[in-house]
């Protein structure tokens, strides 16, 4: 395991253009800049419960929406959370949490596998909150999904609050993800009897 578990990913295309830094050994502090307030308040609450310092400058093409920049926010974190992660030696790999948020009731699981794979199962009552498209929250984590190369499931058991939904989600994925990338005591070598993820 290298002893500095970070990355610094930049992303440029004819819609957006992205900075994005992770520690995953940082304190939860975070820098949001991707001019999506609704994806601030919501990489803000994953950066606190996942306890990994974030870092996001984004500017878009927000004249059309938001979608570009959301999706290419999480290609972004995916390519750096798989950066950081290294060779995945002496992690814990795999991450659940369930989580209450009021009416609602969340579980996120997660296999830091290699291969990129996302269920989602979480319908949005209401597909706007402001300016932002709910539907958009479930491309973000397919983004991350598909360029951290893991396994990600989403089920919401119930809830009639799209923000809380959505919220309980975002919190839920980094209380997973502290889990699957924390370092293990008992463990040794990569988690897995392959010998590689």
């Amino acid at each position: 395991m290298t002893a500095a578990r970070t990355a610094n990913i930049r992303r440029e295309t004819g819609e957006t253009k992205i900075s994005l830094a992770i520690n995953l050994d940082g304190t939860g502090q975070s820098r949001l800049a991707t001019g999506v307030g609704f994806l601030d308040h919501m990489l803000n609450l994953f950066a606190r419960h996942s306890v990994i310092d974030l870092d996001v400058e984004a500017k878009g093409d927000l004249h059309v929406d938001a979608h570009h920049t959301v999706e290419d926010v999480g290609i972004c974190l995916g390519k750096a959370l798989a950066q950081a992660v290294g060779d995945k030696v002496g992690i814990r790999r795999y991450g659940s949490a369930t989580l209450p948020m009021d009416e609602t009731l969340v579980t996120v699981a997660l296999d830091l596998s290699g291969r990129a794979v996302c269920v989602w199962n979480a319908d949005m009552p209401i597909e706007m909150l402001g300016t932002f498209n709910t539907p958009l929250a479930e491309e973000f984590w397919r983004a991350v999904a598909g360029n951290a190369l893991m396994n990600l499931h989403v089920l919401c058991h119930y809830g009639s609050n799209s923000h809380h939904i959505i919220e309980a989600i975002f919190k839920a994925a980094a209380r997973a993800l502290r889990q699957a990338v924390e370092v293990d005591p008992r463990g040794s070598g990569v988690p897995s009897t392959k010998g590689v993820l």
